[in-house]
């Protein structure tokens, strides 16, 4: 078994289509399929069921699936310490973050850090705080940068920055020509939420529950996968929202969003990082940038 045999395996097993891996790693299907051929012949078990045109990741795939990606993850990381021998001219810095940071607050520190480390290969991807955590803990990030605490004996976790969060109406809702909201009002409204396992809904619902609202009886009228979607329904419709002030501020300003009269406490972004796995000079320095952000 090869390295390229299990990047091709992971490859296939997440799309679940021989074609679009084979485009994603440059390969032809042809080559593909018959790596996988080779692997299944010689262990002698089928990975994925042929059902049709299609090809489908059956229970032993699914079981061989999480090996796979954690040997590859191993092998990422030797490569990151023999590259490392030259000292921070080369290296791989792989950092996934929620969407919020992602997006508005982690770009200006990227950039800097490429100035100080030009040729380092720096790698953003983003999720929402379960998939970053997931990311760290199984080695495949450096770093996380997450906008809720979570509990996981294996990760390192530190607050490394902050922002607000504020409630957002589309102009002309009712709540802004009021000068404070009540627990009812609250309670009552219909929402617009990200989607379970992201940070600004977690963040946020614990803090209308401060504010005496059951969250039970929330009414959610929309999930979404995004702060723009979430925003872009806001905007559109009799809708209310929990975003952080750096989403919405823009569109506050130009009179698109209106911000109601809810003060709501500033919320906490943390840092990840496993305790366990080798921690590389590049996800140092970075980390040493953050703090001193």
């Amino acid at each position: 078994m090869t390295l390229e045999q299990l990047r091709i395996f992971v490859a296939v097993a997440e799309r679940q289509h021989l074609t679009q891996a084979a485009d994603a790693l440059a390969l032809t299907p042809s080559a593909v399929s018959a790596s996988i051929r080779a692997l299944e012949e010689r262990y002698g078990t089928l990975l994925f069921d042929r059902v049709g045109r299609g090809i489908e990741t059956n229970a032993a795939g699914r079981i061989f699936l999480d090996e796979a990606r954690a040997t590859l993850a191993r092998a990422a990381s030797a490569e990151r310490v023999l590259a490392e021998l030259a000292g921070l001219e080369r290296g791989t810095l792989v950092v996934q973050a929620s969407q919020t940071i992602a997006s508005y607050w982690l770009p200006p520190l990227l950039a800097r850090f490429h100035e100080t480390y030009p040729r380092l290969d720096v790698r953003l991807d983003v999720g929402n705080t379960r998939t970053v955590t997931a990311a760290v803990h199984d080695g495949a990030a450096d770093l996380g940068l997450i906008e809720g605490a979570v509990d996981d004996d294996a990760l390192a976790i530190d607050e490394i920055g902050h922002d607000s969060m504020v409630v957002v109406v589309a102009p002309g809702h009712p709540w802004t020509r009021k000068r404070t909201l009540t627990p009812a009002e609250l309670q009552w409204a219909l929402w617009v939420m990200r989607e379970p396992g992201s940070g600004t809904r977690s963040v946020f619902e614990t803090m209308l529950a401060e504010q005496g609202v059951d969250l039970s009886g929330l009414q959610v009228a929309l999930t979404l996968p995004s702060n723009e979607a979430v925003r872009a329904a806001v905007m559109a419709g009799r809708y209310a929202a929990g975003l952080s002030e750096l989403v919405a501020a823009p569109y506050i300003a130009a009179g698109l969003l209106a911000k109601a009269p809810l003060t709501l406490p500033p919320r906490a972004f943390f840092l990840l990082r496993h305790r366990q796995r080798y921690r590389s000079k590049a996800a140092q320095a970075f980390e040493g940038l953050l703090r001193g952000a």
